[in-house]
């Protein structure tokens, strides 16, 4: 892991979410860590040039802003691995891409703000490939938060976050939070005032900026706003897609125990692909190597026990792609 100084450490730790919509938002989280407001600007600055941090901004949600995610999969040859990488990563509506240890090696997020966008990006996937898609959707959330915990040692490790909670909302984005939306989809301006420099490109004032944004975290089409930090450059060299089969009449409640465990980042239930891919349970667990994730792994089997049929362990091995949506141009 790259060397961290106090403030970077702190800054990670504490604003991961929760970045404040004030008038002067990186003033007020200087004087709570202690420093000043362009000293955290540039720190800030730092730590997206070092690769430290994917993004620093808001994290959205695809579905509250009226569109589709979806988790799918390839069996990519091996000499086609980098032409076929290029292929999906080349669309906007491709979030994540990672390579992982199995016969399914390239698993990809398809998030799109627009009904029917998913569909037609796995369709595109297919006709450019040549190659099958298997399509993973979302049937249950149990858990959704990957933070992170630094500590003075040096040591990475993951903490709860926030449960899974469908709310209804009747909140729909018109076309200016959509305007606002694609200004930030890419991360924060690091200025002193941000809301203005939005405001500017979006044709509204700073106040309305702010206003909008806090109505979208409140809607759920944000989920949070602060600093999304890459956690393989940041300790956690072992990433696994931990999948489980487990009875059907079952999985709901098995899935809401895997979610509360605190080694599990993300879990849900996804649908099988018969004669393809038995696991209908997935969880999401990080370590600083890959005998940690195995612990968990364990910890996980003990408390399934016999309702446990069958699982395995999806370790990544390169990061293919790590953007976020992208709203349609």
């Amino acid at each position: 892991m790259n060397s961290l100084s106090a403030l970077e450490r702190d800054f990670i730790n504490r604003f991961q979410g929760g970045f404040p919509l004030t008038r002067r938002p990186f003033s007020q989280v200087a004087d709570g860590l202690g420093t000043g407001e362009a000293t955290l600007i540039q720190t800030i600055e730092n730590l997206l040039q070092r690769g430290l941090l994917s993004r620093f901004g808001p994290l959205f949600d695809a579905e509250r802003l009226g569109g589709e995610v979806t988790l799918a999969a390839l069996k990519v040859p091996a000499s086609r691995y980098e032409q076929v990488a290029e292929q999906v990563n080349s669309l906007a509506s491709v979030a994540h891409n990672y390579r992982r240890e199995h016969r399914l090696n390239m698993w990809f997020v398809v998030a799109s703000d627009q009904p029917g966008g998913v569909a037609s990006a796995l369709a595109e996937v297919e006709q450019r490939s040549g190659l099958p898609v298997y399509n993973f959707p979302r049937q249950q959330a149990f858990y959704l938060g990957l933070w992170l915990h630094l500590d003075a040692d040096g040591r990475t490790d993951t903490v709860a976050a926030e449960a899974v909670e469908q709310v209804p909302c009747d909140w729909r984005a018109d076309a200016l939070d959509r305007r606002l939306l694609r200004a930030t989809q890419a991360g924060l301006p690091l200025r002193r005032d941000p809301w203005a420099v939005i405001a500017a490109q979006v044709e509204t004032s700073p106040a309305q900026v702010r206003a909008r944004l806090q109505a979208m975290l409140a809607a759920g089409a944000i989920r949070r706003i602060g600093a999304i930090p890459n956690h393989y450059r940041l300790g956690l060299r072992g990433n696994g897609m931990s999948v489980w089969d487990v009875p059907d009449e079952v999985a709901s409640e098995l899935g809401q125990q895997i979610g509360r465990l605190d080694c599990v980042s993300h879990c849900y239930l996804r649908p099988r692909q018969p004669g393809v891919w038995p696991y209908n349970l997935f969880a999401m667990l990080h370590g600083a190597d890959r005998e940690v994730v195995y612990a968990k792994v364990r910890q996980i089997t003990r408390l399934l026990g016999k309702q446990c049929r069958g699982h395995d362990i999806l370790f990544s091995s390169a990061v293919l792609k790590k953007t976020g949506l992208r709203l349609a141009a």
